[in-house]
């Protein structure tokens, strides 16, 4: 499934884009299943400010600079978890009881995250595990920072015109069977 993200009103980019994600859930391993995020931006990646790492692994603060961002929640339950994917390779993975309540490091297997440059536009995905048989509901979300300081907050909606927080339920608006 493709999907676009939007800005928030409040937060706009420097100058036009567009930011899409492309979601599969393949490859079954009996309690588990594979699913591949693609994050697509279509603008030459020296506009952004890409975070550096020496050797890409588990790190936190990711969304100072320029991250993606996909929340897992079970249908009919509160608590969720939120992934996070830099550029740089690096990653994030918390769980949440219920809304900004609860955080914990989650207790995941390392997601496969790379990054392909296509000169006009570039791409960011993430592999990762997650359980099979669960009707996931599914928040995409990314910070964009530009070289020239702007930062801008994207999601696939956002129910909150003042601000953005792509913690709120209402925000899981795509369906992962």
């Amino acid at each position: 499934m493709q999907l676009i993200l939007l800005p928030h009103p409040a937060t706009p980019s420097a100058s036009p884009l567009k930011l899409w994600a492309t979601v599969e859930h393949v490859a079954k391993l009996g309690a588990m299943a594979t699913t591949n995020i693609w994050f697509g931006i279509e603008a030459p990646v020296a506009r952004f400010a890409m975070p550096q790492s020496g050797d890409p692994g588990r790190r936190d603060e990711l969304w100072r600079t320029t991250c993606f961002e996909a929340f897992l929640q079970e249908d009919g339950e509160e608590a969720y978890r939120e992934w996070n994917f830099a550029p740089s390779g690096d990653w994030a993975a918390y769980d949440f009881a219920a809304y900004r309540d609860g955080m914990t490091q989650a207790d995941v297997a390392e997601p496969y995250v790379r990054m392909e440059d296509n000169f006009t536009w570039w791409t960011l995905g993430a592999t990762l595990a997650c359980a099979a048989d669960v009707r996931w509901r599914l928040g995409l979300s990314a910070v964009i920072g530009e070289a020239d300081g702007t930062k801008s907050y994207w999601a696939l909606v956002h129910p909150d015109p003042e601000k953005p927080d792509f913690h709120r339920a209402d925000c899981f608006t795509a369906k992962l069977a």
